[in-house]
């Protein structure tokens, strides 16, 4: 499978030596008129250089394991750095009546567990956001090149949208299941007190009194709250990137160091994380409610949540979701930037749609 990706991946709208030739001006014409052979032009070089400066080549196997471990550092390290945000957000969704906001759900937790209370699920949770880390960012790209090849470089251009979408909403699909697992653990270890402190003792535990399901019960609504948020993170973060380009930085994308390109990341991933903090809430407070609780459904907890229960934590949310996408986006760039891997540019209208719109002669 993966070969083949690779092999579509040369002839791919986005991949990223051609385009970013293109981008730069620096490719030049495939075919020299006829006349008296001169000296080598500069920007055949110079061309030649950008390609070699690569450490692998656009859809190949490399490319899509190292964008997987980036994946494994972005969500691993940033969603296990506010645990302690999360803890506070899942009781005040589990427990609204004790915990009635987020300075309030602190203070209560500090006075009852201590300093050391708010690292509770820190284990869980870094396994768990590794494994999704590593098949959302590293399926992204090869749901990303397949679908593009399936529509072809117009309509993969057209239809760019609708493409991060499905592209993203594919490789969540599987992130959900490598997650499932390490997310009810967490939960059961941050709103049942005196339940279990670590993993060692929460996971046997759950284990033995529901068996597997214990561990995927809460699949079916862990789909609903993390497909609509990474269909916005990565749909809304790729359109916000070419638009802050487009209409906010005053210089041409190969115009920028890595730095101010990693600055524009950044605030991309801020933006598209509010984003996702709104869209996936409601299901996120079901899911905290039901990895909390024995034997109800996900219908049960969102008909006694009601409407307003289901938003309960939302700028909790927002805070951590916003500061958590935007440095996911960050580290995941800055894993691409260090390991030499290929950076799209902001995708370019084909030359030949522009011929059949008339914007070229």
């Amino acid at each position: 499978m993966f070969s083949s990706v690779a092999h579509l991946a040369r002839a791919n709208p986005f991949n990223a030596p051609h385009l970013q030739l293109v981008h730069d001006g620096l490719a030049g014409p495939r075919s020299s008129p006829a006349g008296p052979p001169g000296p080598p032009r500069r920007s055949r070089n110079l061309a030649a250089a950008a390609v070699e400066e690569y450490s692998c080549e656009y859809g190949s196997m490399k490319f899509y394991a190292l964008c997987g471990f980036g994946g494994v550092l972005s969500c691993g390290l940033t969603h296990t750095a506010v645990v302690p945000l999360d803890l506070v957000k899942c009781r005040m969704q589990v427990d609204p009546q004790k915990y009635k906001g987020i300075f309030n759900g602190f203070s209560v937790t500090l006075k009852e567990d201590g300093v050391r209370g708010l690292a509770k699920g820190w284990a869980p949770t870094f396994i768990g956001y590794s494994l999704q880390g590593l098949c959302k960012f590293g399926f992204y790209e090869v749901f990303k090149v397949l679908y593009s090849n399936v529509l072809g470089e117009e309509n993969a251009y057209v239809w760019r949208t609708s493409l991060y979408l499905a592209a993203s909403a594919s490789a969540e699909f599987f992130a959900d299941i490598a997650l499932a697992p390490m997310e009810a653990t967490k939960v059961r270890i941050q709103t049942q007190p005196g339940y279990a402190n670590t993993l060692r003792d929460a996971a046997p535990k759950m284990y033995k009194e529901e068996g597997l399901k214990a561990f995927y019960k809460g699949v079916a609504p862990l789909w609903m709250r993390q497909i609509p948020y990474t269909m916005m993170k990565f749909a809304c973060f790729e359109r916000t990137v070419e638009a802050l380009y487009k209409f906010v930085v005053p210089k041409p994308r190969s115009e920028c160091s890595k730095p101010e390109q990693l600055v524009v990341t950044f605030v991309a991933g801020y933006i598209a994380g509010v984003f996702c903090a709104i869209v996936s809430h409601p299901a996120d407070s079901v899911v905290s409610v039901l990895n909390k609780e024995k034997g109800s459904s996900a219908s049960q907890v969102l008909r006694r949540l009601g409407f307003k229960g289901v938003w309960k934590g939302l700028f909790a949310r927002i805070i951590m979701i916003g500061t958590l996408t935007a440095l996911q986006w960050f580290i995941y760039d800055s894993v691409k930037v260090y390991f030499r891997l290929p950076r799209p540019p902001p995708p370019e209208m084909p030359e030949s749609l522009k011929k059949k719109l008339g914007l070229t002669q």
